[in-house]
C-alpha cells in the first residue's frame, strides 16, 4: 500500500483510430496540472498516458487505410498521439501502448487468474454491438435510426448503426460483484466524482449488472486469451489493465505497492468502464480498488461534443500555434468548471488571453521588473517598516495558497485558478493605488518605494511558484527575469509553502523580461 505522499493519477488510454483533437487534450492537460501540482509539494508524484491499440475499430481502420493493425497505430503513436504531449507541454512520467510486450504478457496473467480463480466462463452471446464504442450496448443507449439509417437500431452517442454480434464468448460473472460495488460506492462518498457521475453509476449498478462478454472470436487483432487462442481478450478489459500493467503488476511488485491504487482522470462517457467494470476486476483479482475516479465533461464547440466521427474537432495545434501552449492550458483549466461540460470559442479564448493573461499577469509582471530595473539599478530592494496595505498583500498571498491548494486536493482546478489569480487582482490594485513612480520623483520616499517594489516583486515569486503547474513556460521567464534562481530551479520550489512571505531574497538581480503574452493581431479571416 502505497504512503499517504504516494500521488499515482492516470489519464484515459487514447483509442488510435484517428488524430488527436483539444478534447483529448483538456484531458491530458487536466491531469498534467494535478500531476505538476502534487509533484511540486513534494508528493511521490507518478503520471501515466497512452494509447488504446487493439479492437475491432483499428483492425477495420487498419484496412481501411491499407496497412496493418501494428502499422497503422505505430505511425499515429509516433505522428500524432506523441507529438500531442510536447503540443501541450504533458510532464508524464511513462506513456504504456497496449500492444507493449509489459502490457500483452500481464494481461495474459490477470486473465489467467481470473479463469483459475472461477470467476470466467464460456458462454453464447448474440447482442447488438457498436463498434465505435467498442461495447455491447445497453437498452437505455439503442435508438432507431433517422434518415440513411432509418429502420434501424443506431448507437445513441455515435448515431451509427449497431451490428447483431453472435458469438461463444468467454464472460466474466459480473453479476456477482454488484452488492460490493455499492457498498464500495457507500463506504466511500469520494471514490467517484464528481456527485453527478457517483449518482449515475449507483444507479446503474441499482438496476442489476449482467455478466461481461470479456472475449472475441470474429477477428484477431488482440491479446489472445491464453487457455483458448482462437478468442482475443474484449478491448476494454485489455485497456483497462494498462492502470497496472504500466506500474508494475505482474513483474515488479515493489514498483506496484509503491504505486498502486492510482486516481483516474476520465471523460463522463466511459465512466460506466472505469467506475462499475474495472473495479469488479480488480475485486475478483484480490487487489484494491482505484483511489478515484473523476469524471469530467465534455467539451462543447456550436453546442455539440466534438467527435472526430462527426467531423468536429479541433486539433490543438490550431490554438498553440497562435496563442501557445501556456495560453492552452490556462483557457481550460481556468474557463471550464473541472467536471462539468464547458463550451469552447475562439472569441472567449481571445479574449482572456487579452484580459487576464497578457494585461493581468503579463503586464504586471512586465510592470514590477521594468521599476525595479529603472528606480533600483535591477536590484531587488529590501522592504522598510509594512503598512497595512503591504500586510494585506502578504494575507492575500498566504490565503489563495492554502485555498488553491484545497481545491487542488479536491480536484477543482478551475476554484484554485480562480484563489491564484486574486492575487494577480490584489497586486494590480496595489500598484495602482501605492503609485511607485510618484514614489520615485521624491528622495525622502525612496525606503517606501523599496517596500512597495519588494512586495510586488515577492508577490509575483509567490505568483510564478503557484502558476507553474499550469503556465510552465511563462513562469520560468519570470523566475530568471526576478532573480529568483537563486532560491532553486521554479520547479524545485515546495508549492504549499508558496504564501510563506519573505522568500526572494533583497539583493537579487532582477533581468528584463520580454512580454510573457504577446499582443496577437486579429487574423484577417
Amino acid at each position: 500500500m502505497p504512503d499517504a505522499s504516494s500521488f499515482y493519477i492516470t489519464t484515459p488510454i487514447f483509442y488510435v483510430n484517428d488524430v488527436p483533437h483539444i478534447g483529448h487534450a483538456y484531458t491530458e492537460v487536466a491531469a498534467d496540472v494535478l500531476a505538476r501540482w502534487h509533484r511540486q509539494a513534494g508528493d511521490d508524484t507518478w503520471l501515466l498516458t497512452g494509447t488504446d491499440e487493439h479492437g475491432q475499430k483499428i483492425l477495420r481502420t487498419a484496412t481501411a487505410n491499407g496497412t496493418t493493425p501494428k502499422e497503422w497505430a505505430d505511425k499515429l503513436v509516433a505522428e500524432s498521439w506523441q507529438p500531442l504531449l510536447k503540443t501541450v507541454d504533458i510532464a508524464n512520467d511513462d506513456f504504456i501502448r497496449t500492444t507493449d510486450e509489459r502490457h500483452e504478457k500481464n494481461v495474459q496473467l490477470f486473465v489467467q487468474r481470473l479463469h483459475d480463480a472461477g470467476h470466467i466462463y464460456a458462454g453464447e452471446y448474440e447482442a447488438l454491438y457498436c463498434v465505435g464504442c467498442e461495447e455491447f450496448k445497453p437498452q437505455s443507449e439503442i435508438i432507431d435510426g433517422t434518415g440513411e439509417y432509418e429502420g434501424q437500431k443506431v448507437c445513441a452517442i455515435h448515431s451509427k448503426p449497431l451490428e447483431l454480434l453472435q458469438e461463444k464468448n468467454y464472460f466474466f460473472r459480473m453479476s456477482e460483484f454488484a452488492d460490493r460495488l455499492l457498498a464500495l460506492y457507500e463506504s466511500r462518498p469520494d471514490f467517484v466524482q464528481p456527485e453527478s457521475a457517483r449518482n449515475e453509476v449507483i444507479a446503474f449498478v441499482r438496476q442489476g449488472l449482467s455478466d461481461l462478454s470479456i472475449s472475441r472470436s470474429s477477428f484477431d487483432w488482440g491479446i489472445k486469451v491464453p487457455w483458448d487462442d482462437s478468442h482475443v481478450v474484449y478491448v476494454w478489459f485489455d485497456a483497462l489493465l494498462n492502470y497496472i500493467t504500466a506500474v508494475g503488476y505482474g513483474q515488479d511488485d515493489a514498483a506496484f505497492d509503491r504505486r498502486w491504487p492510482g486516481t483516474h482522470i476520465v471523460g463522463k462517457d466511459i465512466l460506466r468502464f472505469h467506475a462499475v467494470i474495472w473495479p469488479a476486476m480488480l475485486m475478483a483479482a484480490g487487489l484494491e480498488v482505484p483511489a478515484k475516479v473523476f469524471a469530467h465533461g465534455w467539451l462543447l464547440v456550436g453546442g455539440e461534443k466534438m467527435s472526430k466521427s462527426k467531423l468536429t474537432g479541433i486539433a490543438p495545434s490550431q490554438i498553440t500555434e497562435t496563442f501557445g501552449s501556456d495560453a492552452f492550458r490556462y483557457y481550460f483549466m481556468r474557463a471550464i468548471n473541472f467536471g462539468q461540460d464547458g463550451s469552447f470559442s475562439w472569441e472567449d479564448l481571445a479574449a482572456r488571453y487579452q484580459a487576464e493573461l497578457a494585461n493581468g499577469f503579463g503586464n504586471l509582471a512586465s510592470r514590477v521588473v521594468a521599476m525595479v530595473n529603472r528606480y533600483f539599478d535591477g536590484v531587488v530592494p529590501g522592504a522598510g517598516a509594512y503598512t497595512s496595505a503591504d500586510e494585506a498583500v502578504q494575507r492575500v498571498v498566504a490565503e489563495a495558497t492554502d485555498a488553491a491548494d484545497a481545491s487542488i486536493a479536491s480536484f477543482a482546478i478551475h476554484d484554485a485558478m480562480s484563489a491564484i489569480w486574486r492575487i494577480v487582482d490584489e497586486l494590480n490594485g496595489y500598484i495602482t493605488i501605492q503609485e511607485p513612480w510618484v514614489l520615485a520623483k521624491d528622495e525622502a520616499s525612496r525606503e517606501r518605494l523599496g517596500t512597495v517594489l519588494y512586495t510586488a516583486a515577492e508577490g509575483l515569486r509567490a505568483l510564478a511558484v503557484l502558476l507553474s503547474p499550469v503556465i510552465p513556460v511563462a513562469t520560468t521567464k519570470l523566475w530568471a527575469a526576478l532573480g529568483a534562481s537563486a532560491l532553486g530551479p521554479l520547479e524545485a520550489q515546495p508549492l504549499r509553502d508558496a504564501g510563506r512571505w519573505g522568500q526572494l531574497p533583497p539583493g537579487a538581480s532582477v533581468s528584463p523580461l520580454e512580454a510573457l503574452f504577446p499582443r496577437i493581431e486579429a487574423s484577417s479571416e
